[in-house]
């Protein structure tokens, strides 16, 4: 839920928090979460390599929601890159089983976006019919706006800017950001096509604000190219470097190391791990850009 609040940072911090309690309890629970965040922060290289495992490991189990979710997941990743054909090739068999398990209701709104873009709207409108039998009934600000943005996918004119601007005016009530930002983006994207540059231009910046503060990195490109296309130059965010950068764990554990704690001491302390602790150092020096614990002092405020 957090991802769908557009809150990656928050979600990353929970799944490092899964990693001491695998540890604890030998668990080998199928990392469906970090999955999602790689695909949402559209980390390409991350995301095929553990869709690769996963999808070894739901064949072994007979894992059928396993599928459907790596299937949803790599359209999630797919449409962010604007690869609308393989995002079809990714989904369209997940949809097959629409309604018997939850992640084929999200796969259908992934597959109704890349359908419309490749030309396949026949496609896109059969199961935009099917997800409308869930979506309707609900009622909810989250339903009718996914409804009413895949709706404006499949129409033209009047038609389809007054379904984008319902789309954005729903999801604007909830807290599920990402969709709105998603929202804005194909709204824009429209109004470009419509030749209509000045108004694609405030909501393709909307857009690109919004996903990328929440980290939604190939969202905010595929923002960035629309804005270059209507003559405008989004520039990207500079990395920040320092203690802002770090999750709250990276920077508990980076301040007890400059304190001079070893790492079973910071292990004891926050019931985790040395190994743990250690994992996490490596990640605090690549973040900040040093090489030892000595360096700590320069960089990691009080």
């Amino acid at each position: 839920m957090l991802l769908f609040a557009g809150k990656l940072a928050a979600a990353a911090s929970l799944i490092q928090q899964l990693e001491p309690a695998m540890e604890a309890t030998g668990s080998n629970r199928v990392p469906y979460s970090a999955l999602a965040l790689a695909v949402f922060a559209g980390r390409q290289a991350e995301a095929a390599t553990m869709i690769e495992a996963i999808t070894r490991d739901a064949n072994l189990r007979g894992e059928g929601i396993g599928l459907s979710i790596i299937e949803w997941a790599s359209a999630v990743l797919n449409n962010g890159i604007g690869n609308y054909q393989k995002a079809v090739a990714a989904v369209e068999r997940a949809t097959d089983y629409l309604g018997k398990t939850i992640a084929p209701l999200f796969a259908a709104v992934e597959l109704i976006e890349a359908a419309a873009r490749s030309g396949r709207s026949d496609m896109a409108a059969d199961v935009l019919r099917r997800l409308a039998e869930f979506t309707t009934p609900s009622g909810t600000d989250w339903a009718l706006g996914i409804e009413a943005r895949s709706c404006a996918l499949l129409n033209d004119g009047d038609t389809a800017e007054r379904l984008y601007r319902e789309s954005i005016e729903r999801l604007g009530r909830t807290r599920i950001r990402a969709d709105l930002a998603r929202a804005h983006l194909l709204y824009g994207e429209w109004l470009r096509r419509e030749r209509r540059r000045i108004d694609a231009r405030a909501q393709l910046r909307i857009a690109h604000d919004m996903l990328e503060a929440m980290g939604m990195e190939a969202f905010a490109e595929r923002a960035r190219r629309e804005l270059l296309a209507t003559g405008e130059t989004a520039r990207k965010r500079s990395v920040a470097t320092g203690d802002e950068q770090l999750t709250a764990q990276e920077a508990q554990i980076a301040r007890m190391a400059r304190d001079g704690l070893s790492n079973p001491e910071i292990a004891a302390r926050m019931f985790i791990s040395a190994r743990t602790v250690q994992y996490h150092l490596r990640k605090v020096f690549t973040k900040l850009g040093i090489e030892s614990r000595t360096q700590l002092d320069l960089v990691v405020p009080d």
